[in-house]
């Protein structure tokens, strides 16, 4: 039988290299120099200057659609955003976790997932007010049930979530953490607990998502300054994650940061329907542009959500364009276009250099990105 072909035509990796990439029965077989790979009656995808990269992973979404307001549909956050892979965060606690593994098999988009150790998940947002919704022993069957589909656990550990109960849940995660041997990600936020007695707890590969928030208890202090916590972690291996989201990341601790030079392990979006169709976050480009807006390079950005990412997965082919890999792509356009973006607080900076997701290559098949408002300088 005769293969399925596919010729990513003068696509332009990072580098600024334009390359040719054959894709067969849903694997790369050859990446040759823009426009010498011949056309034998391939399906012909032409780049036309587009960027390529291994397909973007976005490691903080919230994609059970049926969730209020923390859901959306997986190919909607998805691969029509250039994203080819998510990590759901914690949407689902044991209970659930079933039908959000099951919906991700019936999406165009690759879903991973952190399991949230509330056994009600995000039914609730106060989810880890009652100690007694944190099973041990459901935590341990669901992790049993989907080993390929759970990469971690989902501890959201702020004061609208743990009510009355401090520092608890974060102590019963680190226990099913120790149990079931996958790392955890910390949800940050107002206090109590106090973000001094969160951060001593994590232990490397562990995640820290919304390091960026604006909020009194955040990671920074009234110099701008990073906390010694926050240092003593990102020595011991704690890994710093994006998690935009509606109400998790401002311009001015993002410039601090940068200064300071504690910058982002992964730029997620912490995506979901109303943030998606309402801003601030809109799509993973938008958030991409605010980056370059900050001052990190094209390849830096996007290093953060391919490479990066994909190695704190476990799954470094994700976060390549290797021979023999199944394709894997995101084509992207970057323009000198002026775009204002505008950060959780409400604060705004202007890109001078924009990103576009163009479409997707997963195997064999190419699926078109859908354009997603911006607001135009």
């Amino acid at each position: 039988m005769t293969a399925e072909r596919l010729l990513l035509r003068r696509a332009k990796v990072l580098n600024g290299a334009e390359v040719d990439i054959v894709i067969a029965d849903g694997n790369v077989v050859q990446i040759v120099p823009g426009g010498t790979a011949e056309d034998h009656g391939f399906k012909v995808v032409e780049a036309n200057g587009a960027h390529v990269s291994s397909g973007w992973v976005d490691l903080h979404v919230h994609a059970f659609a049926e969730l209020n307001p923390y859901g959306d549909e997986i190919d909607e956050i998805g691969i029509k955003c250039g994203v080819t892979t998510l990590v759901d965060a914690g949407s689902c606690g044991a209970e659930r976790i079933g039908e959000l593994a099951e919906a991700g098999k019936k999406s165009a988009t690759q879903l991973l997932a952190f399991l949230n150790i509330s056994k009600i998940g995000l039914m609730r947002i106060d989810e880890l007010s009652q100690l007694e919704w944190i099973d041990h022993e459901k935590v341990l069957q669901a992790v049993v049930a989907y080993p390929e589909f759970i990469v971690g656990l989902k501890a959201r550990i702020s004061k609208s979530v743990v009510g009355d109960n401090g520092i608890q849940p974060l102590q019963h995660a680190l226990e099913l953490s120790e149990k079931t041997g996958l790392p955890l990600m910390v949800h940050i936020g107002s206090a109590p607990p106090d973000i001094r007695e969160v951060l001593p707890l994590l232990q490397r590969n562990d995640v820290i998502t919304h390091y960026l928030n604006g909020k009194s208890n955040n990671l920074f202090d009234k110099e701008n300054l990073p906390l010694q916590v926050l240092r003593d972690a990102i020595e011991r291996g704690v890994h710093l994650d994006v998690g935009h989201g509606t109400a998790s990341f401002s311009f001015a601790v993002a410039e601090a940061a940068k200064q300071n030079g504690i910058d982002p392990d992964t730029i997620s979006t912490d995506i979901y329907r109303g943030n998606r169709m309402n801003g601030p976050v809109y799509s993973m480009a938008n958030l991409l542009n605010k980056f370059l807006a900050l001052g990190y390079s094209l390849e830096d950005t996007i290093a953060r959500v391919t490479s990066r990412a994909a190695q704190w997965l476990g799954r470094p082919e994700l976060g390549e364009i290797r021979i023999n890999n199944k394709a894997n792509l995101t084509l992207f356009r970057v323009t000198d276009e002026k775009i204002e973006l505008v950060d959780s607080e409400g604060e705004s900076r202007v890109a001078q250099q924009t990103i576009q997701a163009i479409g997707v290559i997963i195997g064999d098949k190419y699926m078109e990105c859908e354009i997603r408002p911006e607001k135009s300088y």
